[in-house]
């Protein structure tokens, strides 16, 4: 049987964000593709069509809104891309107009309101 879950593709170096995030996600009937690296997302993202792409921005490889660039204007990935950070809302959304994402989470508003936010985007 076909796994009918929409799937969320998660970046974010903090494993401990990156285990929460991921278990919190799943537990509220997601599918969820993690990475705590550029080279494990990239391994992991090839031939996947993720509903939802969650971006932490602050890297130690590249920044998440670049990749979010990268994945819409060159790869032309077309799930919604969203900022999920640390950083401030005012930071957040300069940077999501900066690469023309669609939007971001901040992580201080916690992890229920996180998945909260991925099921109205996704619909679920």
């Amino acid at each position: 049987m076909p796994d009918t879950r929409k799937t969320v593709f998660l970046l974010d170096d903090s494993e401990i964000a990156l285990a929460v995030a991921r278990q919190s996600l799943e537990t509220a009937g997601f599918r969820v593709i993690a990475a705590n690296n550029l080279a494990e997302f990239e391994e992991r993202q090839a031939g996947i069509s993720p509903d939802l792409v969650l971006l932490d921005v602050q890297m130690p490889e590249l920044f998440g809104d670049d990749v979010g660039f990268v994945l819409r204007g060159v790869r032309g990935v077309t799930a919604p891309v969203y900022l999920f950070s640390s950083l401030d809302e005012e930071e957040l959304e300069r940077r999501v107009l900066a690469a023309e994402l669609d939007g971001y989470m901040c992580k201080s508003a916690g992890i229920e309101a996180m998945v909260d936010r991925v099921r109205t985007i996704l619909g679920t």
